[in-house]
């Protein structure tokens, strides 16, 4: 028994991964092509990979709403778990990142299923909320720029149903969000003002994993 969460050392990551993930070869692919790019930190853990597609199973998720694409392994990971009836809305800013997720995600046979944005994402957002869709998204995952959390969430809120799930990646930035110093990045800041403004948000309820660099779920009531 322990009080607190274990850290996970090279050796216990590695039996996770042995016990805890089954990736469809094409997840592999992505995952150890993108470990090689200048930007690997981006990628989500597999470990939140495998709990997305599980959420997605609990949830019976067909519509999945995305902010932040990177080289494309949640999306994937999530429009697999949905099948083919599943929808995903995945918004980013970036083609060079974006190329690579569509490669790989046609190899996977789910790039038809992914709708992707190369704007803004406030942008991408609005338009949906003009076009009526409102309420229809099973699933949302906000893994972008963190200045603009707040943004991002609150138009979640109002394009995920009721019941519908809200993730939030990278809540604890290496640590460096419980107590921002001067010299920090403006988004450490920005993280530390929206985890505290979550706790007490009457419009959802809140868990938070210590899983990849912390994630937060928000059920939407």
């Amino acid at each position: 028994m322990t009080r607190n969460t274990i850290a996970l050392d090279d050796r216990l990551a590695t039996y996770l991964m042995q016990i805890g993930v089954n990736e469809h070869p094409v997840q592999t692919a992505l995952r150890e092509f993108t470990a090689g790019h200048r930007m690997a930190k981006m990628q989500i853990s597999p470990e939140q990979g495998q709990f997305l597609g599980w959420l997605v199973q609990l949830l019976g998720a067909r519509r999945y709403l995305e902010i932040g694409v990177f080289t494309g392994y949640s999306a994937l990971s999530v429009a697999l778990a949905m099948g083919e009836h599943g929808h995903t809305v995945a918004c980013d800013l970036s083609p060079e990142f974006t190329d690579i997720a569509r490669e790989y995600w046609r190899a996977a046979g789910v790039e038809q299923r992914i709708d992707l944005h190369l704007q803004p994402a406030m942008l991408t957002l609005q338009a949906l909320l003009d076009d009526g869709q409102a309420d229809s998204f099973d699933l949302a995952f906000i893994d972008a720029d963190k200045t603009c959390y707040p943004h991002y969430y609150e138009a979640c809120l109002k394009l995920v149903r009721r019941g519908g799930v809200i993730a939030v990646d990278n809540i604890f930035l290496g640590g460096r969000v419980i107590e921002p110093q001067p010299q920090d990045p403006p988004s450490v800041s920005a993280m530390h003002a929206f985890n505290a403004s979550l706790r007490h948000d009457p419009r959802v309820a809140m868990s938070v994993l210590p899983i990849g660099d912390g994630m937060t779920l928000l059920t939407r009531r």
